[in-house]
């Protein structure tokens, strides 16, 4: 699955996530956190329909919710209803309702081996061909 967003809506979309943080990072250096710590943020896209059959249901993705991503991300995370779309194979524009999965940690071999776990089981679960990932390096104080 790929959504189409315009090379100025990632450019804003990652300055204001930035402003939000309270980073600060100049061109060509390392991200320099005025406040809190350094860590870092994933985002995934989970397309709800199903190639073959109903779309996925809210209990179904609750479930896969409670099974495969809290175990993982215990600390927490924010999920947020989307509507996506995404080029096919076929050259038409697909739209689907989605899920987006925000997941903010400190960075390491064990997070990113669960993150890659619970976007292998979403699309062996629901017979999804992809779940689209962005990372970022933020900075966050509470």
């Amino acid at each position: 699955m790929m959504f189409s967003y315009s090379r100025l809506s990632l450019y804003s979309l990652l300055v204001f996530t930035s402003l939000l943080s309270g980073c600060q990072a100049p061109a060509n250096s390392p991200l320099q956190c005025v406040a809190g710590e350094r860590q870092q943020q994933t985002t995934l896209y989970f397309g709800l329909n199903r190639p073959e059959g109903a779309a996925i249901t809210q209990s179904e993705w609750q479930q896969f919710v409670d099974q495969e991503v809290t175990p993982r991300f215990r600390d927490g995370l924010t999920v947020v209803n989307a509507d996506g779309q995404w080029l096919g194979n076929n050259g038409d524009v697909v739209r689907e309702k989605s899920k987006t999965l925000m997941l903010i940690y400190a960075q390491d071999n064990a997070h990113q081996q669960a993150i890659e776990a619970i976007r292998h089981a979403y699309k062996v679960r629901f017979a999804q061909e992809s779940v689209m990932r962005v990372d970022l390096p933020i900075c966050v104080d509470f």
